[in-house]
């Protein structure tokens, strides 16, 4: 039986997450952690014209997503391109950044794209720190990630719930 409820939670929050239509949004935030996987589904949002902002986190830890590191030196016609990298470099920093620009730059909209897998817990945490509307965007990933993922989300999630349940 606890087998069985820990297989439908996984479905419920990592496999099959809800997730939202994108739609009219100050920004567009890409979480760091994907690469492309991430970025380009939100490329294709700013071609939709969703938001006039691209945000992307945490390519200064990572030196080999170049698509993101290219955008972040030259920008992009068409919409504006800010980067930041979190502290901690963390999804919690990832929600506090994401709070502190919304703050400075007034926006009342974000629509944030990550790995499907993450969807759930990003969102709650980035719930906990940002105080506007929010709509989580979940992009694929390879089945490959799968066991790791998911392992590595469940244990993550229970550091959230129990010992770091603030921003």
């Amino acid at each position: 039986m606890l087998a069985l409820a820990w297989l439908i939670a996984t479905g419920v929050l990592f496999v099959w997450p809800s997730t939202d239509s994108p739609g009219r949004a100050d920004a567009v935030v890409v979480l760091s952690g994907g690469r492309d996987r991430r970025l380009d589904p939100a490329l294709r949002l700013m071609r939709q014209h969703v938001a006039p902002l691209l945000v992307i986190s945490g390519t200064g830890f990572d030196p080999k997503w170049k698509k993101a590191r290219a955008l972040c030196a030259h920008g992009s016609q068409g919409f504006r391109v800010v980067c930041f990298d979190p502290h901690p470099y963390s999804t919690r920093g990832e929600a506090r950044g994401i709070a502190r620009l919304a703050r400075q730059h007034g926006w009342r909209t974000v629509d944030v794209v990550t790995s499907r897998y993450h969807v759930f817990r990003a969102g709650m945490l980035i719930e906990r720190c940002y105080h506007g509307r929010l709509r989580m965007i979940g992009a694929s990933y390879p089945w490959s990630d799968v066991p790791i993922a998911w392992l590595s989300e469940w244990g993550k999630l229970l550091v959230q719930v129990t010992a770091e349940r603030s921003c």
